[in-house]
């Protein structure tokens, strides 16, 4: 089963957001960890798509697609990329001595990656 990063997105929302009347069983932290997720799964996936298009070897690495990006895709557009996978990154990974991310930090990463999703997928090499 295959999904787009925009239903990645919608999803990561609905974690952040949840609609009213809505049973709360996870911390917001939790949360917004979960949403963290599925937001650099989805910026991963129109990395790749877009590397697809652009040129299909360069999908095998994930450290050359970032470094190369701004190259083809732009300086805004790869600083931006790196920044939010990097924040994202972070975010994922639980660690015992730290808190969980905010949800209103994760809530502009998902502006942000939202963005990216239009910028990626309408750049051409």
């Amino acid at each position: 089963m295959s999904t787009s990063p925009e239903t990645l997105v919608t999803a990561a929302g609905k974690f952040l957001l949840p609609e009213p009347g809505t049973v709360h069983t996870l911390a917001p932290g939790l949360r917004a960890r979960a949403a963290a997720v599925l937001l650099r799964m989805a910026l991963d996936m129109a990395l790749d798509a877009y590397w697809l298009r652009v040129t299909p070897s360069m999908t095998r690495i994930g450290k050359h697609r970032m470094l190369c990006l701004e190259w083809y895709a732009g300086h805004d557009t790869a600083r931006r990329c790196r920044t939010t996978w990097t924040s994202l990154s972070a975010a994922c990974h639980y660690r015992s001595y730290e808190l969980a991310p905010a949800p209103a930090e994760i809530r502009a990463r998902l502006l942000e990656v939202t963005g990216l999703l239009v910028a990626l997928a309408s750049e051409d090499a």
